[in-house]
């Protein structure tokens, strides 16, 4: 009989727009499935309310009403738009998730989301009682934000459940913890399928954004064809394109996903 120390599980589901795959290990069989069930009730919770692509989900509410009312939303929702405002301020727009229009512009988020002469991020105001209140029409992109704040709800979930070593890996977005640090193979943004680098990383979070999965031909006004992807070029509001990736390790999975935007809208030297 194995030691509940020799027992790993593996589980993937399809969440957040990607496969989210959780591998757990150091309790017995049956409690370890308990909890990466509990994990992924968390992560469904989040996508219930932060998906752009629901229109029953909360951010979805926030984009149909907020520029003509201020709408109360839940506690996990403020708090993550609080920590996006307070990046994009320290990052003088890098990190942008009023981008929903130009995406939308583009097919890659419902048309429901496009705008004539779309607000910006300074836009948008956090009001006491949990408000959301936007001053011209716009709309949230959560997008990878969500993405990694539901791994990390995965992770505590995880810990809650006394689970002493696990993984969850969200298409690129991963958190880890445990005595062991994991091993992460790196992909060529040139050629997806080669590697270009490994990190070992424990007790942390480590997202990678890159245009290769997403970039797309796009037919723009008068016909005019044009490479997009859902990175966005927060200066010239022009999509980020070509063989470049950016990979970032932090503590929390949100702040690593979000500093990639950052660094990939950081002045090239």
């Amino acid at each position: 009989m194995r030691s509940p120390s020799n027992i790993e599980i593996r589980r993937c589901r399809p969440l957040m727009g990607t496969f989210v795959e959780i591998s757990a290990s150091g309790l017995a069989e049956a409690e370890l499935h308990a909890a990466v069930s509990f994990a992924f009730r968390a992560i469904e919770d989040i996508q219930r309310r932060m998906s752009a692509h629901d229109p029953a989900s909360e951010l979805s509410l926030v984009n149909r009403e907020a520029a003509a009312h201020p709408v109360v939303v839940s506690r996990k929702m403020f708090g993550l738009l609080r920590r996006a405002e307070k990046l994009t301020l320290e990052s003088g727009g890098a990190f942008d998730c009023a981008v929903a229009p130009r995406l939308a512009s583009w097919g890659l988020l419902p048309q429901s989301l496009a705008r004539q002469r779309p607000g910006a991020w300074r836009d948008v105001l956090l009001l006491r009682g949990g408000m959301v209140y936007f001053l011209r029409p716009l709309a949230l992109d959560l997008g990878g934000i969500a993405k990694g704040f539901a791994v990390d709800a995965a992770i505590r979930a995880l810990r809650r459940r006394g689970v002493p070593s696990a993984m969850v890996n969200a298409g690129g977005d991963l958190r880890v913890f445990g005595p062991r640090p994991s091993l992460i193979h790196l992909r060529h943004p040139a050629n997806p399928r080669c590697f270009a680098g490994e990190i070992r990383v424990r007790d942390a979070a480590l997202a990678t954004s890159s245009p290769c999965f997403t970039e797309k031909n796009w037919c723009g006004p008068g016909g005019q064809a044009m490479r997009v992807s859902h990175l966005v070029d927060s200066i010239r509001r022009k999509a980020i394109t070509g063989a470049v990736s950016v990979s970032v390790c932090a503590q929390a999975c949100w702040l690593a996903d979000a500093l990639t935007k950052v660094v990939l809208n950081a002045p090239r030297l």
